[in-house]
């Protein structure tokens, strides 16, 4: 029986890789071996996380996290480069862009073990944001390229990947497989919505985390200052990140919303159905809310997920609380086919397929 290592660090990482798990579970071709680099230390990641979720749990738990890009990146490589000599996979499967991705592709192609990367040829043109690095370079050295839409085949193709000993194949996003079989779950496990006493439709869902954001006193500002002018029409709800929360008090800042402490995914989901809109600048977030049927402004300069900006189900607003004010107005006056399949369907089942036809 073939053998895959599958290398996640964070909780978005374990819900994707999970549609993968459930699949090679049935098919009984593939035996997988769960490694857990730690990267994101998660409370809501418990034993009850992995129960109710139906996730595997992981096989190694390497705990490596709170260290810098450099100090953590190399930990993982050394620490995963003992768990493939041990393990001998016939590949190794690795998602997105965390320094957990990069790791564990560059650890296994050193020992010459194929790598997949799953969420291959997303691009911000970026290059201050780690996560650029760490998904240039994973696509550069994987033997099987995952893309979750047409966008990311012409990002692959423009840097000259046909010259290149790899397949690239338009899977689509396995995150529309993971969304579609957790929603059921959260409608039965989740009462958030009732708990904050919400109106469906009602209120808007926002977070706030990146650290282009946080890390800018003038760009916080100025993005609360619009979820503040929208809470006067719409309550706006914000399960609040510790990073953000800590600049806030740092710098005595308030605003009037409805803050929230961080959710598990049961929540988000919830919150997801049943909020008018999304204000976010996470780009899993973006997606989540696409696949919803909710409309996203996005508080950042630029999105890996073009297909939802080109099919107006987002707009790019940045910092600028006018902007967001303004996008916020537009949305509640479209009605728009959310129906329209831009990443695909059945994913986990094509990438099943196309990790066999390699190993």
């Amino acid at each position: 029986m073939k053998k895959i290592v599958t290398i996640v660090g964070a909780r978005p990482q374990f819900i994707k890789a999970a549609v993968l798990s459930r699949i090679i579970a049935e098919n009984k071709e593939i035996k997988e071996v769960l490694v857990h680099t730690g990267q994101h230390f998660d409370t809501n990641m418990s034993a009850i996380f992995f129960n109710e979720m139906q996730i595997p749990k992981p096989t190694y738990n390497l705990g490596v996290n709170t260290l810098s890009h450099g100090a953590m990146t190399g930990l993982m490589l050394q620490k995963i480069e003992e768990i493939l000599v041990k393990e001998k996979p016939d590949l190794v499967v690795v998602y997105g862009d965390t320094n957990s991705t990069l790791a564990g592709a560059l650890a296994a192609k050193k020992l010459h073990i194929k790598v997949a990367h799953i969420e291959a040829g997303l691009r911000s043109f970026n290059m201050k944001m780690p996560e650029e690095i760490n998904r240039i370079l994973t696509d550069r050295i994987s033997d099987l390229l995952c893309c979750p839409s047409e966008n990311a085949i012409t990002n692959l193709k423009q840097e000259g990947f046909d010259n290149f000993d790899c397949n690239i194949v338009k899977s689509g996003d396995i995150m529309k497989d993971a969304v579609e079989f957790y929603s059921g779950m959260a409608s039965k496990k989740s009462t958030i919505v009732d708990d904050l006493n919400l109106e469906s439709n009602n209120f808007v869902l926002a977070t706030i985390h990146r650290p282009e954001n946080t890390d800018s006193l003038e760009k916080l500002k100025s993005i609360f200052k619009g979820l503040e002018s929208i809470h006067k029409k719409l309550k706006v709800v914000i399960p609040i990140h510790p990073r953000t929360k800590a600049v806030l008090e740092k710098n005595n800042l308030h605003y009037k919303l409805t803050f929230i402490e961080p959710v598990g995914y049961f929540d988000m989901l919830q919150l997801l159905q049943h909020c008018n809109l999304v204000v976010t600048d996470s780009g899993g977030l973006q997606k989540e809310a696409f696949y919803n049927k909710k409309m996203c402004i996005i508080a950042r300069e630029e999105t890996e997920w073009v297909e939802l900006i080109e099919n107006n189900f987002a707009v790019i607003c940045g910092a600028d609380s006018g902007e967001i004010e303004n996008a916020f107005e537009a949305f509640q006056n479209i009605d728009l086919d959310f129906n329209k399949p831009l990443f695909g369907d059945n994913v986990g089942v094509k990438i099943y397929n196309e990790i066999l036809s390699i190993l």
